[in-house]
This record gives C-alpha cells, structure tokens and sequence, in this order.
C-alpha cells in the first residue's frame, strides 16, 4: 500500500507536455495549442491567432506550402499577381473610354448600334484567337517564357486601341476590333503557358491544387484592381492628361513586373534553347550548367527585338530545323539523304542533314521522345563542328557515341528533365532502308 502512494506522488511530480497540432500533411502541420499537466493542475494555451493565419493562408497557397512548390514559386506570384493588380487598374480606364466611344450616356445613341459594335468586336476576338492556335499553339509550350511575356504585351496593347477609339470615331469599329484580337491572343498564350508552369511548380502531383490556388489569388488581385480602378477612373473622370498619365504609367510597371516575373522562373524542361546553352558549354568544359544558371543566360524577349551579338549561344538552336518533310528536299539533298541512312545512320532513329547554313533532322517513324532529344543534340554539335572545320559526319557520331550518355547522366544530376525535349511537335517522319536483288543469267 505504501509502495502504491509513493508511485502515485512521483506520477503527480512530473511534468507532462500534451501538444495539438493541425493540417493534412506532415510538412504541413501547425501548432495550435499546448496543454501541460504538473501535478494536479493543468494548464493550456492555445494559439488562435497563429491557427487563423495559417487558415486565411491556405485558401491562396498549395498545400504543404513551401515544400510542396518550387522555390521560384513565391517570388513568380508576386510579381504576378502585381502585374495582374495593375492590368485590373488599368481596365477600369479602358473600359470607361470604350464605352463612351460607344456612346453609353448619349441620347443619340441607340441600344442597337452598341449591341452591333460590341458584339463585331468580340467576333473578332474569337476568330483571331482561332487562327493564333492554328499557327502558334505547338509552340506554347516550349517557350513558355516569352509567350507569356508576349502575352502580356498583346494585352497592354489591346487595351490601349481601347483608349484610343474614342479620338478616332469615324475608325472606331476597326480600332477596337483590332484591340479585340490582340487580347484574344492574351487569351491563349496565357491559358497555355499557365498550365505549362504549374507543371513545373507541383512537386507533389498537386497542379490541379497550385491552379485552384493560382484562382483565388488571381480573384483577390482582381477585386483590388477593380476598387482603386474605380477610385483612379472617378478622380480623373474629364481629365485626358491625367489619364492617359496614369495609363502609360501603369503600363511601364506592367512590363517591368511581368519581365521580372519570368526572370524569376527557373525551368528545368529541356526546350531548343536551353539545350544549346548546355551543351555547349558542356562541350568547352565537360561540365553541366544547372537550371538556375541556364536561367539566367537564355533571353525571354522573342529573337527579333535582341541583338545577335548578345550571346552567340542563345541563337544556335536557330540553325537547327526539326522534323523536315523528305518531299521538300532538293535531288542533291536526297542522294545525300540516301548515303547517309546507308552508312552513318542505317539503324538510327533520325538523320541530321546539314542544309544551307542549317542542319534539317529527318526523323524515323518509330522514333520515341528520347530519340528526338538526342537528334536535337545531335544536330546541335553538327552545326557547331561545321563552324570549325569540314569534318561532319563521322566527327559528329564519334562524339555523341563517346559522350552523350554522360552527358544525359549529368543533366539528370543537376536537376534537368531529360524525358524529352520541348520543341514544336515532329508531325512529318520517313523511315529508311536498303535492298538489293541478285540477278542470275539463264
């Protein structure tokens, strides 16, 4: 009996420690509250306001944020969701403009007549998106960033022939309709290089999670706008200077803020460029650049607006042409074609061709993913032994048989995606082979 009292009065000397943690995964777990036992009494503490926080904060991040994203998540959706704060800004005076074009608040002006203008201007909205995936949507995805810079662009431009067709009555209709079909293209390029960055920012399998998210905060960003975009169109209402400052203001942050966006992005899919940065530096130092350095080097705005001398690397995968029709060669092409498949390439998957200054890759029918990367390569350091001397063929297929699988290995060891390469999808292929009868005389 004695011996039970002194166990009972060690149990009520210590101390024990009860905690309440919240969340549905491990990485992902707060502390809410806190319940000590010393003796017989019991104190608690909980942590209300570090558990509401955290509640307000899941509705507008993945979850198990951070871990669950990429570290290039949070600075993108910032920038973001800047940019996006002064497009709704902006709207709000566009929108004003367009509508007193149209002649909202007019005597004259008949509900008919409106009807008929705002409804040409989304017909042409809707036919120029059309035609914009016809032509551009393959390449989407394999240059995400400058399509969504572009995409931006093509948006601050719609909106600003909004602002311009009130000083141009008599060339309104085709003012706005050319406004119309800008922003259709903002329309698909934005659709589509979303889906191709929340690709890369689930770590988990959690894109449908990253773009619900992306959809409250884009909601959030959207009711701001719209209240100081109300509150910039009220105050300067009647005041044409004053408007088009603010504009043009609030379209130079737009840019800076989507270029920042995109610089802060660090992809690590393999597209044309990204692939001869890394191999050529490969080639001159044997080591592999990781997708933060590679990040860093290629260009974001589309070829025509930077220089050639910039950087040379940026611009080789330009020399390579993926995916040629065999019907569009010329006769000496297609002798040329014929030797090569019976020499160097007779059980490849693919032939590089060089071509005037290009090097065209004929593509196997039974040709997989990893086949088209490795001709992409291929093609790559056969255009960069051609600017050194004559050797072609036999030099270009000595390297990749010595080099390629370490230089796959590396890639994968820095990060890299090495499943396939981001280009415009090879819709011509051929496929090749050699016969031969022997005759006999009777």
């Amino acid at each position: 009996m004695e011996g039970e009292n002194i166990k009972t009065r060690r149990l009520r000397s210590a101390t024990a420690v009860i905690e309440e943690w919240n969340g549905t995964a491990s990485s992902k777990l707060t502390k809410t509250a806190t319940i000590t036992i010393a003796g017989d009494t019991v104190r608690s503490s909980a942590h209300r306001f570090n558990h509401l926080s955290r509640r307000i904060l899941d509705a507008f991040v993945p979850e198990g944020f951070p871990s669950s994203v990429t570290p290039d998540y949070v600075p993108f959706q910032i920038w973001d969701s800047l940019q996006g704060l002064s497009t709704y800004m902006r709207m709000m005076l566009s929108t004003q403009a367009l509508l007193s074009a149209i002649g909202v608040g007019e005597k004259s002006a008949t509900v008919i007549g409106a009807t008929f203008q705002w409804f040409l201007r989304d017909l042409t909205g809707m036919l120029g998106g059309i035609l914009f995936t016809f032509y551009q949507g393959s390449n989407l995805d394999s240059n995400a960033k400058m399509w969504r810079l572009v995409a931006d662009l093509m948006n601050d431009l719609g909106m600003l022939m909004d602002l311009l067709s009130p000083l141009f009555p008599s060339a309104f209709v085709f003012i706005v309709c050319l406004g119309s079909i800008s922003r259709s293209f903002t329309g698909v390029t934005s659709g589509a290089t979303r889906a191709a960055l929340t690709q890369h920012f689930a770590l988990q399998n959690n894109a449908a999670d990253i773009s619900a998210k992306e959809g409250s905060q884009e909601t959030l960003a959207t009711m701001i706008g719209m209240a100081l975009g109300m509150l910039l169109a009220r105050i300067t209402m009647g005041h044409s200077l004053a408007i088009w400052f603010c504009f043009l203001s609030l379209t130079f942050f737009h840019m800076y803020a989507n270029y920042k966006a995109v610089r802060c992005l660090s992809l690590a899919t393999l597209n044309c460029e990204r692939s001869s940065i890394v191999l050529l530096r490969y080639m001159e130092t044997g080591q592999v650049l990781s997708p933060n350095q590679v990040s860093e080097m290629e260009h974001v705005l589309p070829t025509w607006m930077t220089s050639w001398t910039e950087n040379r690397v940026n611009y080789m995968h330009q020399r390579v042409r993926l995916g040629v029709r065999i019907s569009s060669l010329t006769s000496d092409e297609v002798v040329d074609l014929s030797t090569l498949s019976s020499s160097y390439y007779n059980k490849g998957k693919y032939i590089p061709l060089p071509r005037k200054g290009t090097v065209i890759i004929i593509m196997h029918k039974d040709s997989t993913a990893a086949d088209v990367l490795q001709a992409f390569m291929h093609a790559l350091v056969l255009a960069i032994l051609i600017d050194k001397d004559g050797s072609v063929h036999s030099e270009s297929q000595s390297w990749i048989a010595k080099n390629y699988e370490d230089f796959v290995i590396k890639l994968q060891s820095q990060g890299w995606r090495t499943e396939r390469l981001l280009s415009p999808s090879v819709a011509w292929k051929a496929n090749w082979f050699t016969s031969s009868s022997d005759e006999k005389d009777d």
